[in-house]
């Protein structure tokens, strides 16, 4: 009995149904890799963090007597005012206290509250720039009513710690409320006043030359059981508030944990797909027939 050879077959192209027929195991593989993996329950990790802090409520007492515009600090050989050295610095500090409360309350002849205890530091920015000598009458410095003002501030804050920091290149020579009794009714609403003598050891050329009154300022800070500082030019007026956010740091309690987002479902959808994909292939388009 003779047959017909296949020979005169083997030269014949392949069509696409008998090239894509390779796929189909892959395809059936690919699925049962998938929901073996989706009954090894995958997961993925996610941390949250619970922060707690014990905030720091800061009142920034700001001298803007005419004097404050002399021009006895230096940046890169710049000439700068003491003010707008005091205003440079203050931005800094305000980027080390997120999590604290901070207000402005400014004072020459009078006090002026410039802006109230927040925690929108951008603001707060908005407002420090906007400070000027020429906004109060600056003919006289009050500096014990200007911190009477802030205490005013400071006097409901429920804050663990309640500061003010003064900034002066004065003595006090008007006003209704001397220093040291301001000082001390701070010291009994346990308010701690640090202070800084800001500048050289005169006001000015052609202005009335007074000088910063240390022995004061010392009183009120160690009243306070706070510090007084001297800053002559930039640095040393950084290195002040750098070291009073040393001093007056925010104590931060951070817990973590862990939650599980499971991924299991996806594997499934994903090997239910390929598996029906791989049927309806080799039932239809690229199945064999017997």
């Amino acid at each position: 009995m003779q047959f017909s050879s296949s020979a005169v077959l083997k030269g014949l192209p392949k069509s696409w149904r008998i090239r894509l027929q390779p796929v189909l195991p892959v395809l059936f593989a690919l699925g049962l890799v998938c929901l073996v993996v989706a009954l090894a329950r995958p997961q993925r990790g996610l941390e949250d963090s619970r922060v707690r802090t014990e905030a720091v409520d800061i009142i920034l007492l700001m001298d803007l007597s005419g004097s404050m515009d002399t021009e006895d600090f230096q940046k890169f050989g710049r000439r700068m005012s003491r003010l707008d050295a005091s205003k440079e610095v203050i931005t800094r500090f305000l980027e080390n206290r997120p999590s604290d409360r901070i207000g402005v309350v400014a004072f020459a002849t009078v006090p002026y509250a410039i802006a109230p205890l927040t925690l929108d530091h951008g603001w707060l920015n908005q407002r420090m720039e906007g400070l000027h000598t020429g906004m109060l009458d600056g003919n006289r410095t009050a500096i014990g009513d200007g911190i009477a003002s802030a205490i005013n501030r400071l006097r409901d804050s429920e804050a663990k710690s309640k500061v003010i920091i003064l900034l002066t290149d004065g003595a006090n020579n008007h006003g209704t409320l001397s220093p040291e009794n301001a000082a001390s009714a701070a010291e009994a609403l346990d308010i701690k006043i640090y202070t800084i003598g800001a500048g050289g050891a005169r006001t000015g050329f052609f202005m009335q030359r007074q000088e910063v009154d240390e022995d004061s300022l010392k009183k009120i800070a160690k009243t306070t059981n706070a510090k007084f500082y001297r800053a002559k030019d930039l640095e040393t007026l950084d290195s002040v508030y750098g070291e009073i956010d040393l001093l007056e740091k925010t104590e931060i309690e951070v817990e973590r944990f862990t939650r599980f987002e499971e991924k299991a479902a996806n594997w499934i959808i994903l090997g239910i797909v390929l598996l029906a994909l791989e049927q309806f292939l080799n039932l239809t388009r690229l199945g064999r027939l017997p």
